[in-house]
């Protein structure tokens, strides 16, 4: 039926993201390593950010880009090496970082390593 409050009740409650249950995991068993690879997978996806955990290989990484919002970024694993703005930084397992918006930032895998990157927009 045309205008049924009921179906556009359902139409919205439909585009709506799956609510988060609690759950115990550890963040770095969500992701494997790959060989010569970077893997991810998305923990949190809403509108207004996302929770990612990532895998690379030794010597993967990412080229320099720019992100319009702070990006805090922890390691789970491993070692990186993160430029930001040219100047470097060398993490490791329980280390972070926040990558601040609109600043050129790039990182390579110094060892396999595993981070969780949080990225808010806002």
């Amino acid at each position: 039926m045309k205008g049924c409050a009921r179906c556009a009740s359902e139409k919205v409650s439909a585009a709506k993201p799956e609510p988060v249950r609690p759950r115990v995991e550890s963040v770095a068993g969500t992701v494997s390593y790959q060989k010569d690879n970077i893997v991810s997978r998305e923990i949190i996806r809403r509108k207004n950010g996302t929770v990612t955990a990532f895998a690379f290989d030794k010597g993967q990484g990412l080229s320099e880009h720019t992100a319009p919002y702070d990006a805090p970024l922890q390691v789970l694993e491993g070692a990186v090496e993160i430029r930001i703005s040219g100047k470097r930084f060398r993490l490791k397992r329980g280390q972070m970082i926040i990558m601040p918006a609109n600043r050129p930032h790039q990182l390579q895998a110094l060892t396999r390593f595993k981070m969780m990157l949080t990225m808010i927009k806002g």
